[in-house]
């Protein structure tokens, strides 16, 4: 009994040897490194610095000086009371930029206009759109240390500055991903529910909140994350709270002070993980 040989594969068959678009990926990489060396330059960025003695040993002895961070009783007192007012900080200003956000972000979105479900929307609610985003953009656009710095000259020292800092700055980043996020979703329901006379509130809470639910609480809660470390760089100008505590340590050059704080910062950011993680199982 005779086996027929296998035919040849014809060569326009044949699996490729080479990554076909190498050309294009090699052109790609070397016009990124092309553009990153200016931006390199432009930045002064010369990282080998750190390696020289002068620079590296005094670094290595405040690193060292961060064992064993600092536990008695008396700095641990002192650090629970600024954690709390850490959380307090965060926790008001966002709060504030909540109340910002929420209604900023449903003047902003498209799907909730009456007007729009015809296709285009009318001049009075595409106007009062734009204006809305322009406004997100403006306190979005200013950080939240320079409207501190603005604030600690009205209010004075302390956490007032830093909540109304933080309320406005992230009341126009809530409020630009929250429309985002909603405007991104499916709005077969929403719309339904308008064309059949529901209010704007009521398409809102049974059209797209409950889609977007789970992605909003989750940017919501990293967003409280962000809040306590923003605050942490607020205290160092004034505003209380473990940021201030962070700055008078390093000025005295403790090292066990200011690793106790970061150990407390990383405590908070994992609580922060857990609250998104559990909130998105609870609404899954």
């Amino acid at each position: 009994m005779t086996h027929a040989m296998p035919e040849a594969v014809p060569a326009a068959r044949r699996p490729a040897l080479r990554d076909p678009a190498w050309s294009g990926r090699l052109f790609g990489m070397l016009a990124a490194l092309a553009l990153l060396w200016p931006l390199l330059v432009l930045t002064e960025f010369r990282p080998w610095l750190l390696l020289e003695p002068g620079a590296l040993k005094p670094a290595l002895k405040f690193v060292g000086d961060f064992f064993p961070p600092r536990t008695d009783a008396d700095f641990l007192g002192l650090l629970l009371r600024e954690t709390w007012r850490t959380v307090a900080i965060a926790t008001a200003g966002l709060t504030l930029g909540l109340l910002l956000a929420v209604p900023l972000s449903l003047l902003s979105v498209r799907v909730l206009s009456v007007s729009a479900l015809a296709g285009r929307m009318a001049f009075g609610p595409a106007l009062l759109r734009q204006m809305v985003r322009w406004l997100l953009m403006v306190l979005r656009s200013v950080p939240e240390l320079v409207w501190a710095l603005v604030f600690v000259r009205v209010v004075g020292l302390g956490p007032t500055s830093g909540v109304l800092a933080i309320g406005l700055t992230y009341g126009g980043m809530l409020g630009k991903v929250y429309a985002d996020i909603l405007e991104s979703g499916d709005d077969h329901a929403t719309a339904s529910l308008l064309r059949n006379g529901s209010g704007r509130l009521q398409a809102f809470f049974y059209g797209l909140l409950p889609q977007n639910a789970g992605e909003l609480t989750s940017y919501t809660v990293y967003r409280w994350e962000c809040a306590i470390r923003s605050s942490a760089v607020l205290g160092f100008v004034g505003a209380g709270g473990l940021g201030q505590l962070m700055d008078s340590s390093m000025k005295m050059f403790n090292g066990a002070e200011v690793a106790s704080i970061l150990l407390v910062f990383m405590a908070l950011v994992w609580l922060a993980d857990r609250m998104s993680a559990a909130l998105r199982q609870g609404l899954a």
